[in-house]
């Protein structure tokens, strides 16, 4: 499974697409043949695709065409592989044109579809500097984890933040757990498995677990892992969750052992919602979560029949 659908709704608005010009198209956008929408009304997506010009391009006839000091909201789609020809870097771009969007509070970079690469593929570089360069972002998220790097970061204004991945390295999450997020009140991981990068073990969460650094966090997805038993067993003892208000092991391989643990682990019944979606739980630990937690949304859809003891997560390759 990978993601193949675009963001149609990103931080509150509605997205707007502002594509690469394709190989011998006289219109695009930024050439005046197409009105835009009040800028702050919408988030952009800019993209480009394997046929069209080079995201550079793409991203300067974006600043030209647009009153960029307007958005809040920014999405970054495809810009090239390292195989393509005149690949730019999103990350030097958008740092390089902070100034420019002043009023920028969302940032999701990698809206990326597995036609267009794999989410295991996705090629990215030091993304520390981005909030450096736009210190009013509220919610930032990215996708894909191959060739990432994140330094410790310090951000106030941060709320949201989230990682999609096939394999999340553990040094992103060591990266994660040492920063300065006072006002960090979501935040996802998905672990993925090691042989796409997802090298984490429990040891490694230790630091998110104890929550001293996350005071303000409300909700807390540790996600799509091949040892979602293991990271269950850990979160049933962890000092954060009794002031989460909702919590999510979803897309992974949790199995019976991993819900058992949970419920013999601190009560959750002050939860609003626990999502356990794509499972591999019997339909008996399926019943016996749900009579656990009464007045808890309990999402235990997505149940799967392990073939021969063979398990997968929902997102990978």
């Amino acid at each position: 499974m990978g993601v193949y659908q675009h963001l149609e709704e990103y931080a509150g608005l509605p997205v707007y697409r502002f594509f690469g010009k394709e190989a011998g198209a006289e219109d695009a956008p930024g050439s005046g043949s197409e009105e835009y929408p009040s800028p702050a009304e919408v988030a952009w997506y800019i993209g480009t695709s394997f046929d069209s010009e080079p995201f550079s391009e793409t991203f300067a006839r974006f600043l030209q065409a647009v009153d960029t000091s307007q958005i809040t909201a920014l999405i970054i789609g495809y810009w090239g592989a390292s195989y393509d020809s005149n690949v730019s870097d999103p990350v030097d771009l958008l740092t390089g044109a902070a100034s420019s969007f002043p009023r920028l509070t969302s940032l999701f970079l990698g809206d990326i579809l597995g036609e267009e690469s794999e989410i295991s593929w996705i090629e990215h570089s030091d993304i520390s500097p981005l909030f450096t360069a736009f210190p009013a972002l509220e919610q930032f998220d990215i996708r894909g984890a191959q060739g990432l790097v994140l330094e410790p970061i310090k951000s106030t204004a941060l709320k949201v933040l989230r990682f999609e991945s096939g394999g999340l390295p553990a040094r992103i999450i060591r990266a994660v757990g040492a920063s300065d997020l006072p006002n960090l009140e979501h935040l996802d991981l998905w672990l993925g498995v090691d042989n796409y990068g997802g090298d984490a073990t429990v040891a490694d969460l230790a630091p998110l677990l104890g929550g001293e650094r996350l005071p303000a966090l409300r909700h807390l997805g540790l996600e799509d892992s091949e040892i979602q038993d293991e990271v269950a067993a850990a979160v049933a003892g962890a000092p954060i969750v009794a002031r989460l208000e909702s919590l999510s092991l979803a897309l992974g391989v949790l199995t019976d052992q991993g819900a058992e643990a949970l419920l013999s682990g601190q009560p959750l019944t002050h939860l609003r919602k626990l999502d356990l979606e794509h499972h591999f739980l019997s339909d008996a630990m399926v019943e016996r979560v749900r009579a656990a937690l009464p007045g808890v949304e309990v999402d235990v859809s997505g149940q799967e029949k392990p073939d021969e003891d063979w398990r997968f997560v929902a997102v990978s390759e």
